[in-house]
């Protein structure tokens, strides 16, 4: 059994906001490497749009948050700021949110391509494991408002110097038409016998 809630962020998470908000600049700050930063304004909107997954341990103490962004009309989604509080890390809850917003995201948007950019080994893992592969960054959005995020990222300028061609994170994209396209020619292979 998990010590924690994991659900569809809503209204009454509003409260939360502000930690989100700080946790995930001062998470930056200490790696090192970019979160795009976000405004409270930003995080509320994807809460009360239904855009955000929520952890809370059962206590209603807050525990870990990821949101869903989309561009070019939704043909791309990004599941974004993930991020859990220091007191939680190691114990799986980054794996477990991570699920809930990719369920989110393919419920919301079945069609759609989902992308992460990350410089972190865990997410990397938690990214494979859901089925999604490294790509280039060709393969990614091309939208300029998605780079634009990226502006507040201490190796901006590296991604900027490289034409947004690459950067230190890795991209890693699910493509449901290829995720089912996989699914189809492993069942075709498989042998049944009765």
């Amino acid at each position: 059994m998990s010590n924690f809630k994991i659900e569809i962020a809503n209204y009454t998470h509003l409260n939360y906001s502000k930690s989100i908000i700080e946790e995930i600049e001062s998470s930056a700050k200490v790696r090192g490497t970019g979160i795009s930063k976000r405004n409270i304004d930003y995080i509320e909107e994807k809460i009360l749009n239904g855009f955000a997954v929520i952890a809370l341990t059962l206590d209603n103490q807050w525990a870990g948050f990821c949101y869903i962004e989309s561009w070019q009309s939704d043909a791309y989604i990004a599941n974004s700021g993930l991020i859990v509080a220091p007191e939680f890390r190691k114990l799986g809850l980054a794996k477990q949110i991570k699920e809930k917003i990719f369920e989110l995201s393919k419920t919301k948007f079945p069609n759609s391509k989902i992308f992460g950019l990350t410089t972190g080994l865990p997410v990397m893992k938690i990214n494979s494991e859901l089925g999604f592969e490294p790509v280039t960054y060709s393969e990614l959005t091309q939208d300029q408002q998605f780079w634009n995020g990226c502006k507040s990222c201490i190796n901006y300028s590296i991604l900027e110097n490289k034409n947004f061609k690459n950067c230190l994170c890795t991209s890693m994209l699910y493509d449901p038409s290829a995720a089912a396209k996989n699914s189809n020619a492993k069942f075709a292979t498989k042998k049944f016998t009765f």
